[in-house]
């Protein structure tokens, strides 16, 4: 063995790339296997996520229709059903109000509570939310509780 003739252990390298732009002798000079002009050929060219070559693209072509309204309120909705579950796991007696819902997370701190008609209550509850809807406040009635509004 000497100089003229070492050379990388059989498998340890994986180079394999081209190497352009090394002078014209290399057959990849001059353009550096780019072609010539256009924005492929620059440096620091970086295709923009959904460029068609100028073409008009797909998200503009298509038509937009509906709008989204900006103050709409997004509630986190509470059945009546899970409601009794509470009661009939012992976790609520007389009484279900916001801190209670947080704390069996059935709402985050940030959300607005509404209780929702699925299900039937059998509890006499004192319930207090942010939004009723007509069933949900009539079955609280009914079962002789008190649905009160935040």
């Amino acid at each position: 063995m000497n100089l003229s003739n070492l050379q990388p252990a059989e498998g340890s390298t994986h180079n394999q790339n081209k190497r352009v732009g090394r002078g014209e002798g290399s057959g990849k000079g001059g353009t550096a296997a780019r072609g010539h002009k256009g924005a492929k050929s620059r440096s620091g060219y970086s295709k923009k996520i959904g460029f068609e070559g100028g073409q008009m693209p797909l998200q503009r072509r298509v038509p937009k229709f509906g709008f989204k309204n900006i103050n709409r309120v997004e509630y986190q909705g509470v059945n009546l059903d899970t409601l009794q579950t509470l009661v009939d796991n012992g976790i609520v007696t007389d009484s279900v109000d916001f801190t209670t819902l947080v704390a069996n997370r059935l709402a985050t701190k940030t959300e607005v509570v509404k209780i929702l008609g699925r299900g039937e209550l059998k509890a006499k509850l004192k319930v207090s939310a942010h939004k009723f809807t007509a069933s949900a406040k009539a079955a609280i009635e009914a079962a002789g509780g008190e649905a009160i509004e935040l």
